[in-house]
Parts: structure tokens; C-alpha cells; sequence
């Protein structure tokens, strides 16, 4: 379940900083070691300039320290050509690593605790990779990860 590309929707998510839990998408990245995975979260919200335009693709502001994947609405980005509705993003500063094992406790029932959405397309997966592997804004440790 927790391949590279995966996306799934969690209804609750539970963040590890102890946040108000809430429904949230989950893309998994990749996956390190035996029993965890680099995942981000992605939002519908916009933390970006006001004056940035929101072209699908990687979006770097090195001088704002802004590092973002912006997905178009309604643009398929899964293998079955599921779209998102809104505008949605995956900031670089977001990315964070998950215990599996812990996951695995919190969503034990498919259909009830969560849903698996689709798998990225191949081209897709590379570009979010990429995106943020290159970017001077992500933390080092996850540009290292997503670089091997």
C-alpha cells in the first residue's frame, strides 16, 4: 500500500504534531528502509504570492523560500486518470517522514479509515521527485532520499 506514487485519502488523518485531526490526501514519495516512507501531504490551500500564477509543474521562489508542486484541477495525474478538484498543492517544506507501522495502526480498514486513490503516473511521480530533490528550500536529509 505504501509504494512510491501511491495517493490515499485519509478520513481522519492524524498529523504527528498532535493537530485537530481531519480528512487529508497522503503521497507517498518513497520509501525508506524497512518500516518508513517520505510522504507529503497535499493542499487546496494557496500559501503562495498573490501575483503567482498557478501553471501546473514545479514552482521554486528561492528568494521567498518557496519550493511548491502545483497540480491543475481536473488534470488526470493517476495511472487511471483521477484528477484533483481544486487547485492543489505539495509545498518542499511540508515533505516529512512516516512510520509504517504506525500508519498501519492508526488505518486498518480500507473503505472505512481510508481509500487508495490511484498510483501517480510514471512521468508524474518523476517531476514531484524531481521537483523537490532539486530544490534548495527542502530539507537536505529528504533531497538526499529522493535523490537515491
Amino acid at each position: 500500500m505504501y509504494s512510491p506514487g501511491k495517493l490515499i485519502y485519509f478520513d481522519p488523518f492524524h498529523f504527528k504534531d498532535g493537530s485537530q485531526p481531519k480528512p487529508k490526501y497522503f503521497l507517498v514519495l518513497k520509501v525508506i528502509g524497512d518500516n518508513a516512507i517520505l510522504a507529503s501531504l497535499p493542499s487546496s490551500v494557496n500559501h503562495l504570492p498573490s501575483t503567482q500564477s498557478l501553471n501546473h509543474g514545479c514552482l521554486e521562489i528561492p528568494e521567498a523560500c518557496i519550493n511548491c508542486y502545483i497540480f491543475e484541477p481536473h488534470r488526470p495525474i493517476t495511472t487511471s486518470g483521477w484528477a484533483f478538484p481544486f487547485h492543489t498543492m505539495l509545498y518542499g517544506n511540508w515533505l516529512n517522514d512516516f512510520e509504517v507501522s504506525v500508519l498501519e495502526a492508526n488505518y486498518q480498514i480500507e473503505g472505512v479509515d481510508y481509500e487508495i486513490i490511484g498510483e501517480l503516473t510514471k512521468e508524474e511521480l518523476k517531476n514531484v521527485t524531481h521537483c523537490f530533490a532539486n530544490s534548495t528550500t527542502v530539507k537536505r536529509k529528504y533531497r538526499r532520499i529522493l535523490s537515491q
